[in-house]
């Protein structure tokens, strides 16, 4: 590696070719890791770099941390806490915010005049450059050679320098495509987690859908909403223009839209859904629009379920109150009709007939009254014309049974 130094070191359209593969390495890596493995190799083109790593500087807890790290002598140091008070050459860097050189020596004589030992293996030659970010040094980049001090110049020492600005600009970049990377996976993670639907739309199309988009249509995944027309949710072509002029106009006025329609699941059946609606342009609300949507069955399902129930319970006092009338009149006509029918054999003879006609319909009334008391659900029927009453047979157990 080193006899290629003197050819290639010198040469600026090298130097710029290596500093474009540096920033191209920001787009066509993965992460932190891979963007300095690459940087170290791009060096490796125009510097001796085979001692070399990268050091972050932690402004909030005064250290220095090295992520990227390869010594011929030496293993990936820990943290270094509260740098300035300690023996480190990259620490000095990063305080006096300079390119520095140092030799053997002065490694030594460094330390001494601290009352310290050198921070690792004392190399015979080191080449640390400050990572600038406008006004804010966020680290160091650093060569060295333990073989010979004329391994390196000081024409070396401001290449490298030159170099770290870019190292530090590529740095931030990728820390900052990471940490947006992380914020979208713990947003998707909060999205997919959520008991509603919710889509992103662009020009009424599926862009995005969450999990549960999917399971509330009853489709197989997320695929069969991608780019589709936001109109396979919709009962038909009717429904769809209808609601989108209604969404259009909200939209424009408000920038947001709420409202109830019925939906279409993916084998037709229909389902009330609870919509919210919002936009990020209201000269344009069709260009980005964020979308969730409630399944209202169940919620509906109880409503009615309720409903029924109030009903039934207002039945079930009318029948009481029916009872308790009927019952003392009822109970009066039964207990004469009985003394009647104690009379004489001649005396009932001569209005047998009734006195059966009067007690067979106080026992009809009596089963009348049981039905009424035993009602266990509401249903009714035709009586005349577009009138209809409480069907109190076909309301009680023994009618449930007989069904």
């Amino acid at each position: 590696m080193n006899e290629k130094q003197p050819k290639n070191r010198r040469d600026p359209d090298k130097t710029i070719e290596v500093l474009f593969r540096i920033s191209d390495a920001v787009s066509n890596t993965r992460n932190l890791d891979e963007l300095y493995r690459a940087i170290h190799k791009s060096l490796d083109e125009i510097l001796n770099v085979d001692n070399f790593y990268i050091a972050i500087h932690h402004e909030d807890r005064d250290s220095i941390t090295f992520p990227y790290h390869v010594d011929e002598q030496d293993d990936n140091p820990d943290e270094i806490p509260g740098f300035s008070g300690t023996a480190s050459l990259t620490g000095r860097v990063i305080s006096e915010r300079k390119p520095l050189i140092f030799f053997e020596n002065d490694i030594v004589e460094s330390a001494r005049a601290m009352n310290l030992e050198p921070v690792g293996t004392v190399s015979k030659v080191w080449l640390g450059s400050p990572l600038i970010i406008q006004d804010r040094v966020i680290g160091a980049i650093v060569i060295q050679s333990y073989k010979s001090a004329k391994a390196y110049e000081k024409e070396d020492l401001e290449l490298l320098n030159s170099i770290s600005r870019h190292v530090a600009l590529a740095i931030e970049r990728k820390e900052s495509e990471d940490k947006l990377a992380e914020q979208r996976q713990v947003l998707e993670k909060i999205l997919e987690s959520s008991p509603v639907g919710i889509a992103l739309i662009q020009d009424r199309k599926f862009k995005w859908v969450n999990t549960q988009m999917v399971e509330m249509f009853g489709y197989d995944s997320k695929k069969d909403f991608e780019n589709k027309s936001t109109k396979m949710i919709y009962p038909g072509e009717k429904e769809y223009e209808a609601t989108g002029g209604v969404i259009y106009k909200s939209m424009t006025a408000e920038g947001s839209a709420d409202y109830e329609a019925e939906l279409a699941r993916k084998d037709g059946t229909r389902f009330p859904v609870h919509i919210k609606l919002n936009c990020t342009d209201t000269e344009d609300p069709a260009a980005w629009t964020i979308a969730t949507l409630t399944d209202l069955s169940r919620k509906k399902a109880a409503e009615l379920e309720k409903y029924e129930k109030e009903r039934l319970q207002g039945v079930l006092e009318m029948a009481g109150a029916v009872c308790h009338e009927i019952n003392q009149p009822l109970q009066a006509i039964i207990g004469y009709s009985e003394l009647l029918l104690m009379n004489t054999e001649e005396e009932r003879a001569k209005d047998t007939e009734s006195l059966a006609t009067i007690q067979s319909q106080a026992a009809r009334i009596g089963q009348i009254t049981k039905k009424l008391s035993g009602i266990t659900r509401y249903r009714t029927m035709d009586y005349s014309g577009t009138t209809r009453i409480v069907d109190i047979w076909g309301a009680s157990p023994e009618a449930v049974d007989e069904q």
